[in-house]
């Protein structure tokens, strides 16, 4: 799976199974945003636009739990 970590003016970070990757950012799809998961098909970078939603899904239940978690211990 390869991640948008960042960007750093023209360059793209990106996380995959092997480390960190740079990248140029305009071989990217225009709309990329930090956190889209891509895929790379015979060269053309594009969104995995399910996968990524489902890990931001996952990621906003995470937090919303981690919230509520320490919510509940601030009111002992």
């Amino acid at each position: 799976m390869t991640v948008i970590d960042r960007f750093e003016g023209s360059i793209a970070v990106l996380e995959t199974e092997n480390g960190t990757v740079t990248l140029q950012r305009s071989l990217l799809p225009e709309n990329a945003c930090e956190g889209d998961v891509l895929v790379c098909e015979n060269g053309i970078w594009r969104i995995d636009t399910e996968t990524t939603e489902n890990r931001r899904s996952r990621t906003k239940q995470r937090l919303s739990r981690l919230i509520n978690k320490n919510q509940k211990r601030g009111k002992k």
